[in-house]
């Protein structure tokens, strides 16, 4: 792969900077995240509102980018008005992506039937608008995988982010052509399923993010998370490939640059 980038810089892949639990110190945060060498973050809305939101952040902060979409959690918001609200917030300047959208049958599997409309609908806008998407998928890859295949020649390129899975999962989604992002839960104690993924993704579809203010890695167990957290991540997937932490920041940087289809001079 062609080396883009001179600096070891970070990209946060996915976070939440816009959630009310940064509220008091939203522009601290960002400034955290920018002196810690994080030069670029995709903030997620899960809803209409949460989307409006990120959006107007990521236009006023040099840097970030946003990312609109409706959120498992708040498939039952879906209807044609909100589908028209999504279509317009889709054309705004420094949107990158459609997300975070998907399937939680862990908290919300009585939905199931309400979730997979929501989410297929915004399947067939990013195929439409030739958008990546971002995939929140929990206790449901069987049924994600399904969707997937039935629009295999259609999609473009998603992130199946924050992953928790198996290997052999990832290897389903890698030969649909999507990507994988690791959060802070491959630096737990119990994440043996995930060094394996770290460890054997290719070089071309890996990411990292923080999902902050979730899952903060160790050594900031305990503590919201937040963008400039990335770094620990990060270092832990280098040491897992056998990589330095450089390396390891320019490969996840540049596959994130790529997926999001972001200038490196942004």
């Amino acid at each position: 792969m062609v080396r883009i980038l001179a600096d070891a810089f970070l990209f946060d892949s996915h976070c939440h900077l816009c959630d009310e639990r940064f509220d008091e110190d939203r522009e601290e945060a960002y400034e955290r995240m920018r002196s810690s060498g994080v030069k670029w973050a995709v903030v997620a809305g899960d809803s209409i509102e949460s989307s409006e939101s990120c959006i107007r952040f990521a236009q006023a902060h040099e840097g970030v980018y946003a990312a609109v979409g409706i959120h498992p959690h708040n498939a039952l918001q879906w209807s044609g008005d909100t589908e028209k609200r999504l279509r317009e917030l889709l054309k705004e300047d420094k949107v990158v992506a459609l997300g975070e959208i998907g399937l939680d049958y862990y908290y919300d599997a009585e939905y199931k039937d309400t979730q997979k409309k929501a989410l297929t609908e915004q399947m067939d806008i990013a195929a439409e608008y030739a958008i990546p998407a971002v995939y929140h998928i929990r206790d449901a890859h069987g049924d994600f995988t399904e969707l997937l295949l039935s629009r295999r020649d259609k999609l473009p390129a998603g992130d199946i982010h924050c992953y928790t899975g198996s290997w052999e999962t990832a290897k389903t989604y890698l030969s649909l052509g999507h990507v994988i992002s690791l959060s802070g839960t491959v630096t737990f104690k119990n994440a043996n399923k995930l060094v394996e993924v770290a460890k054997n993704l290719p070089s071309d579809r890996i990411m990292v993010e923080t999902d902050s203010p979730y899952l903060a890695p160790v050594p900031m167990r305990g503590k919201r998370n937040e963008p400039a957290f990335v770094r620990y991540t990060s270092d832990a997937v280098a040491a897992i490939r056998g990589i330095s932490p450089d390396a390891m920041r320019r490969l996840s940087c540049e596959n994130a640059l790529r997926f999001y289809r972001i200038s490196a001079e942004s």
